[in-house]
């Protein structure tokens, strides 16, 4: 089973095409004029073995939120759907991930419940040229869309680069882990029965 899917959104903010292969190698084909963001995004496809390619534009003369938000609503949304029923796989994955003095855990449950626990205490002021909020933004828009729980720790940490790096790095070796296919089970991996 090939799974892999393509989203188009366009609205008065924004327009994008983005494709997710969930079985990939980790390469990342991106285009959104946000070149830190571009640089987040080929991290969590390198260590969660997604390959992804995204044509986004939008209105970040104004304010990049659109653009973030709206990216991170179609990777959910391409997500859950290249999951399918979910049978055969593990449901949970854990990663935690050092950036020098940087730690991040990423906690996922691909459960069908659509949860963010976000906990960054991160030093004012911007990374490259983003606001670092923009990052739960996107972050709650990916769990909300892919209807799953994510739950995103800095354990520790003083440099605002590592930091938000370890959390893509982290959150996608744990997804990496939750989406990938157990062994001698095909079935759902809760008493319910689906998820």
């Amino acid at each position: 089973m090939t799974r892999r899917k393509k989203i188009e959104r366009k609205t008065a903010e924004t327009n994008i095409t983005l494709e997710l292969n969930l079985d990939g190698s980790g390469s990342a084909d991106l285009s959104t004029g946000l070149p830190f963001f571009e640089h987040m995004l080929a991290l969590w496809c390198r260590h969660g073995f997604f390959d992804l390619s995204i044509r986004a534009a939008g209105d970040i003369e104004v304010d990049p939120h659109h653009l973030v938000e709206d990216t991170g609503i179609c990777l959910g949304r391409a997500f859950l759907e290249t999951l399918g029923s979910k049978k055969g796989i593990r449901r949970y994955g854990f990663s935690a991930v050092p950036m020098d003095e940087a730690l991040v855990t990423a906690v996922a449950d691909l459960s069908g419940r659509p949860w963010l626990h976000y906990d960054f205490d991160l030093p004012p002021g911007p990374v490259a040229s983003m606001d670092p909020e923009l990052f739960r933004e996107f972050w709650q828009a990916f769990a909300n869309e892919g209807k799953l729980t994510l739950h995103l720790i800095m354990n520790h940490g003083l440099n605002k680069h590592h930091i938000i790096e370890a959390a893509f790095k982290a959150a996608g070796r744990a997804l990496n882990e939750a989406s990938s296919a157990m062994e001698g089970f095909d079935g759902v991996l809760s008493t319910k029965g689906n998820l």
